[in-house]
C-alpha cells in the first residue's frame, strides 16, 4: 500500500513539473484554405471542404518564415491504397519577412484541385522540407 502511495505522488510530481512547458496554438505556421483572398476583404471562404475547382492556400505564423523560395505540393489520397499520393506542385517567390501569405491561380500555379477527394498539401521549404501541412476535402459539385 504504502509503495502504490509513492508510486502515485511521484506521478503527480512528474506530471505537475513535466508540464511547464506552455504550448501555444499558433506556435508553427498553420496552412488553411479559402474560396479566394481579397485585399479589402480579406479570406473569403475559409473551410477544409470544396466543391471542385481552383482554392487559394494560406499561411499564418506567428513569426517570419524566412523564405525566399517555396513549393506547394497536393498529394491525393488513394482509397485502396490507403496512401497519399504525388498529385502537382508549384514554385513561389516569398519575402523572408513574411508571416501571412495567400497561394492562388497565377500564370505558373493553377491552384485547381480538380478531382475529388482528400488532399494532403504542403508547405516546402527550397529543401523540399515540410514547413506545414493541413488536409482539405473536395466533392463534386
Amino acid at each position: 500500500m504504502k509503495s502504490a502511495l509513492r508510486l502515485s505522488i511521484l506521478v503527480i510530481f512528474l506530471v505537475l513539473f513535466g508540464m511547464n512547458k506552455v504550448s501555444f496554438s499558433q506556435s508553427h505556421p498553420v496552412l488553411y484554405f479559402c474560396e479566394r483572398y481579397d485585399n479589402t476583404y480579406g479570406e473569403i471562404g475559409v473551410t477544409d471542404r470544396f466543391t471542385q475547382g481552383y482554392l487559394t492556400v494560406m499561411i499564418k505564423a506567428d513569426d517570419p518564415l524566412g523564405l525566399t523560395k517555396c513549393s506547394v505540393q497536393y498529394d491525393k489520397l488513394n482509397y485502396y491504397s490507403g496512401e497519399f499520393e504525388f498529385y502537382k506542385k508549384f514554385d513561389f517567390v516569398v519575402q523572408p519577412d513574411m508571416n501571412y501569405i495567400y497561394f492562388a491561380k497565377n500564370n505558373n500555379a493553377d491552384m485547381n484541385f480538380e478531382d475529388p477527394g482528400i488532399y494532403r498539401v504542403f508547405l516546402l521549404n527550397p529543401k523540399n522540407e515540410t514547413v506545414t501541412s493541413s488536409l482539405v476535402e473536395i466533392i463534386s459539385q
